[in-house]
């Protein structure tokens, strides 16, 4: 199975695989960096159309390269406002060579409002770093890792937020 995803992050491509391979055999996934469109911190919306935009232009950079794919993946990080808290999620984009499309999400983590206003002009993983001394924590575990106490890095939230969005195609036409 050949999936195209829209990322050279190693990070992501490595929960994108895991995803998939629990319920597909033989699944190579090549990255390819293309645009989201949104701004580097996405909020809110822009954070379900950074990941849908990458697939459109994956699937575009495809058609010019004369690339066939089974999947065109994608997947952005973001944080949406929920009923005034601030949560960090991800979010997948899955579609297949027909043309189906399905989104998923992975579970999120609190962003504490005294931070939002510099997340705001810079992105969380800028502002991560300068509170853990740490560099390039986007490249790495993720600054989830830090959070948790190594308990859960950027992997596991790629890989949950594919599954989510996988359901769409691994229960045949009873959820389509």
């Amino acid at each position: 199975m050949k999936i195209l995803m829209g990322t050279k992050n190693p990070g992501k491509i490595q929960g994108a695989k895991e995803a998939f391979e629990k319920y597909f055999d033989n699944v190579q996934i090549e990255g390819i960096a293309v645009n989201s469109d949104v701004k580097n911190q996405p909020i809110d919306e822009e954070t379900f159309q950074g990941a849908k935009n990458r697939v459109k232009n994956l699937k575009q950079y495809a058609k010019n390269n004369n690339i066939k794919a089974d999947y065109y993946i994608a997947s952005e990080a973001g944080i949406i406002n929920m009923l005034g808290d601030w949560i960090d999620i991800n979010v997948a984009v899955i579609e297949d060579s027909k043309g189906l499309q399905s989104v998923g999400t992975s579970q999120g983590f609190p962003i504490p409002n005294k931070y939002m206003d510099e997340i705001r002009k810079t992105e969380l993983g800028i502002v991560m770093d300068k509170i853990f001394s740490g560099t390039e924590l986007h490249n790495g575990k993720g600054g989830i890792s830090l959070l948790t106490k190594n308990e859960i890095s950027r992997i596991d939230l790629t890989r949950n937020a594919f599954i989510m969005a996988l359901t769409t195609y691994i229960n045949g036409d009873i959820w389509k």
